[in-house]
């Protein structure tokens, strides 16, 4: 019985969570391109007073900007100081 319950609830969760998936994947990906923005700020000419602490960054989101700069349909890295392709 205590199953069917728990089944119960995560099957209503997925019913009532369904339609906004896509709303809260868009929300995240654009998150994920203001911290982008955030961190690459510097090489596109906006200030950054934390420039020297996003620089422990890069090497981790190396992979991301490459993944960002092809879904904004540029097919070569924008910025001259990151070769990621």
């Amino acid at each position: 019985m205590r199953d069917k319950f728990k089944t119960l609830v995560q099957w209503y969760d997925e019913m009532l969570s369904l339609p906004h998936r896509s709303e809260v994947a868009r929300e995240l990906r654009d998150e994920d391109d203001l911290f982008m923005l955030l961190l690459y700020s510097e090489m596109v000419g906006i200030p950054n007073p934390v420039y020297y602490y996003t620089l422990e960054l890069y090497p981790y989101m190396l992979e991301k900007f490459h993944d960002w700069h092809l879904r904004m349909g540029m097919e070569k890295s924008p910025l001259d100081g990151i070769r990621c392709c």
